[in-house]
């Protein structure tokens, strides 16, 4: 969002209806699936009956039908013993049967048919049982990775490094929110497009959807990560699903503890960054012509250490009846970080950063009917540091500056309650209600700073007055938060499902409501801060659109710039779905389910300015047994995806924010590093998008006729075993976006359209920017200025000046080939070869950063949208992943981890054209446009991303194999290349960022991790 204005009560559905009567007799949320299946088939007789009994003592016996299947539902996870019974006697058993999340074990039975074939149980036949390589059960494409793997693998000990293991998911740009953000971008949508769970329950970043809340790493029992083609009864994500379903107590004690030391001498130093000497087009000189080819940040002795402890226990309290598990987990890092030689303050941050986390889970057997669940969870996320001086000169630190970076705190908390009740053999229902309440703190804890502003480029600041000393105060941070600023959320989901001869039945509610309180931020210091400027050419407009002149003299100038943006809001979502499984013949299975979702969005005045109901989406899926031995599988998919407005589209949306620039030039600065002498180059306070912290009319904020952002969805693949120990397989994955969201800030043309109807445009109210669809017609209800009445205008895809609709393209190949854990060794390995192209990322743009979504720069104005169409931000055009583990011997494990890819698409973002005209709407270096010529995103690209990480174990057994010793060494190679670069190629027209396609981020040099593990 940036904008430009310039002249030329909730009603049930009939499906809601209908799943409230078929479960109100029965009463009161899961969302992502915390539970698995157990099927088969054993020799149909009468009276077969199958019981599964867990760790915990919980039991369940169903019969066999006629045809001699049976299959157990919504069975929590664990290790299960199957018992096929004749006449109330075993007759076959397999025991250790593991269950995956979201998924159907096949365990069956063949020779014993009577309990006459069972003398004792000594003769029963007791097989241990590996979970099959093929679940022919499954439509969908998602990848699980069970405790055990993640005990092996040299992993990151977060959600987003788990994720990375699923073939085509690629990280986030860390640009979002300056590195605040882990995020992961499925199938090339946007990184606020995910949802995350835990133990069912949504624990999504409430206010902006970035990321999420994951368990401490040993607590996780099994992650499930989706990438497509998931069920009805799942919605709001149109990218992926990251779903951790945390460990539980069993009828065995269970008790451990882990240090993990990632030391200091064991690190790489990053390599040191220089800015790119390039010979620049006539006309177009650098920002500073003395800086081509020197040093841009010293990053020689940017080290850091981690320290990481963790703990846990579980058992009985009641044996085979009340359970508990509780985790915790401390980890500590700290660092030395040296800011770029163009930054303010040139120096040292010496950071700490905190991340405890802690779960605990009651799990209580009430009966084998029914089962009772309580999760809480408790995370935070805190950094701070402090600044020390640093000399380039010299390379050298010195003293303390007396200033220190932003200290911020994202404290999270989770209380969350499952209820199971197999009411019949065939009827089971779910209910899972959850609260949340997260506390985000963002503030610069340094004395005095409310005197004094952020001194922005002051090696810009005019020599003559400076000489070669920059001037500047104890200010290092441009906003700020509120100190009061939190969230909550709360959610209900309800589940009945029905087993029905051939048919699976499910139907339920899924409901969430989330808060957000004084969430957004605002200018830090005295409320404004200082840039300063200079241009190449004194002659040249700084803006015309701004009505800003050329700077004169030697070009040297000062901006005044004051932003503020907190606000409160809430949104709902309500949800209902029905779903048939039906298991057409012995080896198809069809899934057909519809999902009808609604979103409604309320601003700080508690007035909607959003409410999309019957969206309606349809998914459809089948499952082919080629032989009906689950040795090959044919499957496919289509789906459709609906995704809502997180709250943060309200802030600078739906209610009042400040935006405004003031231009000045200067004969002196003082002491502080403001400027004095100030003469006003052009007006006054200018505001690009009309943000002069004036009330919001919700109804004119938003299209009376916007449609939520939606996406259609189509797979196709297969899965082959390759002898007893391989499966290979691969799909095709296809992706559209059909609906977009975003803001447009021209809104001079509304104005133009009203003229063009015989209307007076001041006769109405005309807000700075509204939300819509791009590429639609969309109407708009305009207050009237006299007070009474509105007036309604239409505005299509050529009022506003645009050539084509939103479009974002995906396409992919995936080619896997994997051997499970056989207790020697696993290995697997993917690539993937995809593209994902159009003008729009998403809801957020990660080539500059911007995380305001669905309210980004893009589609503000038609000029920017000239030559958009190019590669997306998330588009890796080839992906190799591949892990593995070898038992070397019963007491040595050897490990490994390895992504290799393209690198990201690079932009370029400069002024429109300029020899004519180069800033049309204000908006700056934002135009894809370079050197005054066409520049489409993607037509370079950032360098191949290569991580290879190794790790070793030793678990001795004098020690009964419960101590371990391990080395992790991440980043083998010492691979240290760019992940993203700076994409605004200049300050003012023709002057060029010296900083301009240097890397921002990039890889984590090698370091090395050292582990010392209990478990009993």
């Amino acid at each position: 969002m940036h904008s430009i204005r310039r002249r030329g009560g909730l009603r049930p559905t009939a499906l809601a209806i209908a799943l409230g009567l078929s479960i109100a007799a029965i009463s009161p949320v899961m969302a992502q699936s915390t539970t698995g299946a157990i099927f088969g088939q054993a020799p149909a007789a009468a009276g077969g009956t199958v019981s599964v009994t867990n760790d915990t003592g919980f039991t369940r016996d169903v019969p066999v039908d006629a045809d001699g299947r049976y299959r157990v539902s919504n069975l929590p996870l664990g290790n299960y013993t199957v018992s096929l019974k004749r006449d109330g006697a075993v007759v076959d058993t397999r025991k250790d049967v593991s269950i995956k999340v979201g998924g159907s074990t096949d365990v069956s039975f063949a020779g014993a048919t009577s309990a006459a074939s069972a003398q004792s149980l000594e003769s029963v036949t007791v097989t241990a049982n590996t979970l099959p390589p093929i679940d022919a059960t499954a439509v969908d494409a998602r990848t699980v990775i069970t405790s055990e793997t993640l005990a092996r693998l040299p992993l990151g000990r977060n959600a987003e490094a788990i994720a990375l293991l699923a073939p085509g998911a690629v990280p986030g740009s860390n640009n979002l929110g300056a590195g605040r953000y882990r995020t992961v971008s499925f199938g090339g949508s946007g990184a606020s497009e995910n949802a995350y769970y835990i133990n069912g329950y949504a624990t999504s970043d409430p206010y902006r959807n970035l990321g999420g809340v994951g368990l401490p790493y040993g607590a996780i029992d099994q992650q499930e990560v989706y990438t497509g083609g998931y069920s009805a009864k799942y919605g709001r994500s149109d990218g992926g699903v990251i779903s951790q379903v945390g460990k539980a107590g069993t009828n065995d004690w269970h008790f451990g503890a882990q240090v993990l030391w990632e030391p200091r001498f064991a690190a790489s130093t990053a390599g040191s960054i220089y800015y790119k000497n390039t010979a620049l087009p006539t006309g177009y000189g650098y920002e500073d012509e003395s800086r081509p080819g020197t040093i841009y940040r010293n990053r020689k002795d940017n080290t850091k250490w981690t320290t990481t402890y963790s703990a846990y226990v579980g058992g009985p309290l009641i044996k085979d009846k009340l359970f508990f598990f509780v985790a915790a987990e401390a980890e500590k890092s700290e660092g030395t970080s040296t800011a770029a030689i163009d930054a303010n303050p040139v120096a040292n941050n010496h950071y700490t950063y905190n991340l405890p986390k802690y779960y605990a889970k009651i799990n209580w057997n009430i009966n084998d009917s029914n089962i009772l669940e309580f999760t809480g969870i408790h995370s935070t996320d805190e950094q701070r540091g402090t600044y020390y001086d640093y000399n380039y000169d010299t390379r050298r630190q010195g003293a303390p500056l007396g200033s220190n970076a932003d200290t911020s705190k994202l404290t999270s908390k989770y209380a969350i309650a499952k209820y199971t009740s197999y009411i019949t053999d065939d009827v089971t229902l779910t209910a899972t209600y959850g609260k949340s309440w997260t506390d985000d703190y963002l503030q610069n804890p340094t004395p005095g700073i409310d005197q004094q502003p952020y001194i922005d480029r002051p090696y810009n600041q005019d020599p003559s007055i400076v000489g070669n000393n920059q001037v500047t105060n104890l200010n290092t941070s441009t906003t700020s938060q509120d100190p009061g600023a939190n969230s909550k959320t709360r959610g209900l989901r309800l589940d009945l499902e029905w087993q029905l001869g051939d048919h699976h039945l499910a139907g339920g509610i899924d409901n969430m409501h989330y808060q957000g309180h004084n969430v957004g931020t605002s200018t830090s210091g005295p409320g404004y801060y200082w840039r300063y400027g200079k241009a190449s050419d004194p002659t040249l407009p700084i803006s015309t659109a701004l009505e800003v002149g050329p700077p004169g003299g030697d070009g040297y100038y000062v901006q005044k710039r004051i932003f503020s943006s907190v606000t409160s809001m809430s949104l709902d979502q309500r949800a209902q779905y029905l779903e048939d499984r039906w298991q057409a013949t012995d080896r198809v299975l069809l899934s057909i389910g519809v999902r009808n979702d609604r979103f409604k969005n309320y601003n700080d005045q508690g007035r909607a300015y959003v409410n999309n109901a019957a969206q309606w989406a349809p998914r459809l899926g089948a499952a082919w047994d080629v032989f009906g031995d689950s040795t090959l599988k044919i499957y496919g998919n289509f789906g459709r995806y609906f995704l809502a407005l997180p709250n943060n589209v309200a802030v600078r949306g739906a209610s009042p924010s400040t935006l405004t620039q003031e231009f000045f030039d200067y004969t002196g600065i003082d002491s502080l590093g403001r400027p004095t002498g100030l003469t006003p180059i052009g007006a006054g306070p200018r505001s690009p998008d009309g943000e002069y912290g004036q009330p919001v009319d919700p109804e004119s904020v938003t299209a009376r006729d916007l449609h939520s952002q939606y996406q259609d969805e189509g797979i196709v693949g297969f899965d082959k075993t390759l002898g007893s120990e391989w499966v290979t397989g691969a799909k095709i994955t296809v992706r559209r976006l059909r609906t977009a969201i975003d803001d447009v800030c021209d809104t001079g043309k509304i104005a133009d359209k009203l003229t063009a109807e015989g209307l007076d445009p001041d006769s109405v109210s005309i807000p700075g920017c509204v939300i819509f669809n791009p590429g639609f017609t969309n109407t708009f209800s305009l207050a009237n200025a006299n007070g009474v009445g509105r007036t309604e205008v239409k505005m299509s895809e050529a009022d506003w000046g645009f050539d084509q609709k939103a479009i974002r393209r995906y396409y992919a190949l995936d080619l896997y080939l994997e051997h499970p854990f056989n207790g020697k060794w696993q290995g697997r390995i993917d690539y993937t070869f995809s593209r994902s192209y159009g003008n729009t990322e998403g809801q957020t743009k990660s080539d500059i950063g911007q995380t305001d979504i669905s309210k980004t720069q893009d589609w503000d104005s038609a000029e920017l949208m000239l030559n958009a169409n190019g590669l997306l931000a998330n588009d890796r055009k080839h992906q190799i992943k591949a892990y593995g583990a070898y038992q070397l011997t019963p007491e040595w494990l050897v490990s490994g981890n390895l992504r290799l890819a393209s690198g990201a698409p690079k932009s370029c973002l400069g002024y429109e054209d300029a020899n004519a005209d180069p800033d049309p709407i204000g908006y700056g270096s934002s135009y894809h446009n370079c050197n005054g010529l066409p520049s489409p995103p993607g037509l370079k690209r950032n360098p191949w991303y290569r991580q290879v990480d190794l790790a070793v174990t030793y678990r001795p057994t004098y020690f009964d194999s419960k101590l371990a010793f391990g080395l992790s060494v991440f980043n083998v190679t010492n691979e240290r290349k760019p992940l993203n670069s700076f994409a605004t190629y200049e300050a003012s027209p023709q002057t060029v960022l010296n900083n301009y396609d240097l890397g921002q981020y990039y890889q984590t040099p090698r370091y090395a991790r050292l582990t010392a593990t209990y478990d009993f």
